[in-house]
C-alpha cells in the first residue's frame, strides 16, 4: 500500500500537506510491474498520470519500424503522462516499458485536475494556461506554415502562367493585324484582275514554303536569306521589302522562289507577296497561340494533379506523377543553375495512398533541397520498388549547415535556416504524413557530396 510518508519522501511532494497527499492516494491506485510490462503506449490518450515509486521504466519512441530509447524513469518521483488533465488532445509522447520490477502511483487525469485545483487553484490555472499557450502556438505555427506554402505555390503558379498567357495575348493582338493584311492582300489581287488560274498557282507556291515554316534555321543563315530577299524585292520595286522579307525568309523562301512568283503574277507581284506574307504570319501566330494555351492547359493539369481536387483521397497512386507535378508547381523556385535529374525505375508500382498528402511531403522535401543548394547544384528524384512498396529518394548536392543537425531534423520547430525563413515544421509534418498516416519510413542519408531524404511507402495503406 502507498503511504503518505512514502510520497512525502519524494522531492515533488515534500511541501504538500498530509491531507492533500491522502486525497491524492485515494484518487489513484498502485500498479506493480515486472520487466517487459508496457504501462502506457505512445500516441494513445494521456488519460493517466504515472509517478514512479520503485523500479525502472524506459521511455521508448517508435518512428517507422524502428524504436529509439529517449530516456528512463529510474528514480522515485519521476513522472509521465497526465496531459489530458489540462489538454483534451494530450497523448503519450513515448511508450513506457518496464525494465526492472517496481511500482507506480497511477492517477486518472480528470482526478489529477480536480486534486490540483483544490490543492492550489493558482497553480492549476497556471499549468492549464501553459498547456493552452503551447497548443495555440503550435497550431498558429502550423497554420502559418500552411499559408506560407499556399502563398508560395500561388505565386509560383501565377509566375508560370504569366509567360504563356502574355505570349497568347500578344499573339492574338498581332493576329488581328495579320488577318487584316490577308483581306487587304486579297482585295489588292482582285483589283489587279488576276485570273483564278494565277491565284491557284500562287497558292501552290505559298504551300511550298509554308510546309517548311516550322523548321529550325541557323540565325546567321536566316539573316543572310532575309537580306537577299530584301535586296531582290527592292530591285523589283516592292515598297515594303523590309516588312515582307522577314516572314518570307522565316518560311524558307529563296530568291528563286520569288522569281517563280513574279513569273506567275506579272504586274501583281507586290500584292501577291503581301498576301503570302500575311498568311504565313497568321499561321505563325496561330501556332504561338496553340503552344501558349497548351502550356496553360499543362499547368492547370499539374495543379489538379498536385491538389487532387477531382479525385478520391485514398487511391491507387503512381508516385513519379506526384513528384513531377510538384516540380512543375515549384518550377519558379528552381534556379537555372540547378539540374533536375529524374531516375524513375519503370518497375515502380502503384501504391494505395493519399496523393494530396504525399504531394505536401514532396513539396517540403524538394523545397528544403533547393534551399540547401542555392543557385547551383543537382536535384535527384528517384523511385524504385522495395519491400512490397516504393522507395523514394530526393537527393541534393547541398550540405547540412550545422553538425549533427540530421539527428534533430524531424523535431518540431527545429530549423537550420535563418530567422524568418523557416518554421521548422516541414520535416515534422512530412514525418507525420509518411509515418503516422501511411505507416511508412522517412530517414536522412548523408553521402559524399549528396544529402538524401529516403521515403519508403507500403503498397497497401494501413489506417493510422
Amino acid at each position: 500500500m502507498i503511504t503518505v510518508d512514502e510520497l512525502r519522501a519524494l522531492a515533488m511532494f515534500e511541501k504538500v500537506d498530509e491531507d492533500d497527499l491522502r486525497d491524492l492516494i485515494a484518487l489513484g491506485d498502485e500498479v506493480s510491474f515486472v520487466p517487459g510490462d508496457e504501462l502506457w503506449t505512445q500516441s494513445e490518450p494521456a488519460d493517466c498520470w504515472w509517478v514512479l515509486l520503485e523500479g525502472s521504466v524506459d521511455l521508448v519512441r517508435t518512428v517507422g519500424h524502428e524504436e529509439t530509447r529517449l530516456g528512463a524513469m529510474d528514480a522515485p518521483g519521476r513522472w509521465a503522462g497526465g496531459f489530458r488533465a489540462w489538454d483534451e488532445h494530450g497523448v503519450y509522447l513515448a511508450t513506457g516499458r518496464a525494465t526492472a520490477t517496481g511500482r507506480v502511483l497511477r492517477v486518472p487525469a480528470d482526478a489529477l485536475k480536480g486534486w490540483t485545483s483544490a490543492w492550489n487553484p493558482f497553480l492549476a490555472h497556471l499549468i492549464e494556461g501553459v498547456f493552452r499557450t503551447a497548443r495555440t502556438v503550435e497550431s498558429m505555427a502550423r497554420q502559418r506554415e500552411a499559408l506560407v506554402a499556399l502563398g508560395t505555390l500561388a505565386a509560383g503558379l501565377a509566375h508560370e502562367l504569366n509567360n504563356p498567357a502574355a505570349a497568347a495575348t500578344r499573339a492574338v493582338d498581332a493576329l488581328g493585324e495579320a488577318c487584316d493584311g490577308v483581306l487587304s492582300g486579297l482585295s489588292d489581287l482582285a483589283a489587279r484582275s488576276i485570273s483564278s488560274e494565277q491565284f491557284l498557282q500562287l497558292e501552290a507556291l505559298r504551300r511550298e514554303i509554308g510546309a517548311g515554316s516550322r523548321a529550325a534555321v541557323d540565325p546567321m543563315v536566316l539573316a543572310d536569306r532575309e537580306e537577299a530577299l530584301s535586296d531582290w524585292l527592292s530591285e523589283h520595286a516592292v515598297e515594303d521589302d523590309w516588312l515582307l522579307a522577314p516572314p518570307l525568309a522565316a518560311a524558307g523562301a529563296e530568291v528563286e522562289w520569288c522569281e517563280r512568283v513574279a513569273d506567275v503574277l506579272d504586274g501583281a507581284l507586290e500584292p501577291g507577296l503581301s498576301w503570302v506574307a500575311s498568311t504565313l504570319t497568321v499561321t505563325t501566330l496561330l501556332s504561338e497561340v496553340k503552344e501558349s494555351t497548351h502550356r496553360i492547359s499543362e499547368l492547370v493539369g499539374a495543379v489538379k494533379s498536385y491538389s487532387q481536387l477531382d479525385r478520391a483521397s485514398l487511391q491507387q497512386t503512381l508516385v513519379p506523377e506526384g513528384l513531377d507535378s510538384t516540380v512543375v508547381m515549384l518550377g519558379h523556385r528552381i534556379p537555372a543553375g540547378v539540374e533536375v535529374v529524374r531516375d524513375y525505375d519503370p518497375a515502380t508500382p502503384r501504391i494505395e495512398a493519399i496523393p494530396g498528402e504525399l504531394n505536401q511531403v514532396w513539396t517540403n522535401l524538394i523545397t528544403n533541397a533547393l534551399d540547401a543548394m542555392g543557385e547551383q547544384g543537382r536535384l535527384r528524384l528517384s523511385t524504385r520498388p522495395e519491400r512490397d512498396g516504393v522507395l523514394v529518394e530526393i537527393g541534393d548536392s547541398g550540405t547540412w549547415s550545422a553538425p549533427g543537425a540530421e539527428d534533430r531534423a524531424f523535431e518540431p520547430f527545429f530549423t537550420t535556416k535563418e530567422v524568418g525563413k523557416g518554421t521548422g515544421l516541414g520535416l515534422d509534418i512530412s514525418r507525420r504524413i509518411v509515418v503516422g498516416r501511411h505507416r511508412g519510413d522517412i530517414t536522412i542519408d548523408l553521402r559524399p557530396g549528396e544529402t538524401v531524404l529516403r521515403v519508403w511507402l507500403p503498397g497497401q495503406h494501413q489506417a493510422s
